[in-house]
C-alpha cells in the first residue's frame, strides 16, 4: 500500500479489525520509509458494476459517490452514521449481487429514497429535491404534503 504521505510502496500492517457494521476491515499501517501512520478500509466486491447514466453516459459504480449523497442529504440531522454506512452498505450489496453488468442510476436513485424514507423524513426530502429535480417552492410543497400525508396514514 502506498503512503500518503510520501509515496513509499511498501507499509507494514500493525492492527486490522472488522468496522462496527461488519462491511470492511480497518487497517492500521505504518510507512516503511518515513514511519507515518494511517489508516486504509478494505471492502469486499462482488462484481465490478456499470451506473448508466442520463444521456447513456457510463461510469463505475462508486461507492464514496453514493455515500457523499446521502450524507449530505442528512447533513445536520439526528442519523448516526451507522445507520448511514447500512444504507449504503445495503444499497451497495443490492447493486452487486442484482446480476446485472450495467444498472440504471434511476435504479439506484430509487433504492436511496426507499432506504431514507425510513431513515429521515428531511433527508428524503432533501435528497428527493434534487433527484426529482424541483424547481419551485410548490415542487417541495406537494412532495412534502405526500410524505406527511403517508407519515399519518402509516400511524393509524
Amino acid at each position: 500500500m502506498r503512503c500518503p504521505f510520501c509515496a513509499h510502496d511498501d507499509s507494514q500492517v500493525k492492527d486490522s479489525r472488522p468496522t462496527e457494521d461488519s462491511t470492511s476491515i480497518r487497517r492500521r499501517r505504518q510507512c516503511s520509509s518515513c514511519g507515518a501512520r494511517f489508516t486504509t478500509f478494505e471492502r469486499v466486491q462482488l462484481r465490478e458494476v456499470t451506473v448508466v447514466k442520463s444521456g447513456d453516459r457510463r461510469q463505475p459504480f462508486d461507492r464514496s459517490k453514493l455515500e457523499q449523497s446521502i450524507s449530505l442529504a442528512c447533513r445536520k440531522r439526528d442519523v448516526p452514521q451507522e445507520r448511514i454506512d447500512q444504507l449504503v452498505s445495503g444499497i451497495q450489496r443490492q447493486v452487486e449481487t442484482a446480476g446485472e453488468a450495467e444498472v440504471p442510476s434511476q435504479r439506484i436513485g430509487e433504492m436511496v429514497m426507499d432506504g431514507l424514507k425510513g431513515l429521515d423524513s428531511v433527508a428524503y426530502i432533501r435528497f428527493a429535491s434534487v433527484y426529482r429535480d424541483f424547481s419551485e417552492a410548490r415542487d417541495f410543497e406537494e412532495f412534502a404534503s405526500t410524505v406527511h400525508e403517508a407519515a399519518a396514514n402509516e400511524r393509524g
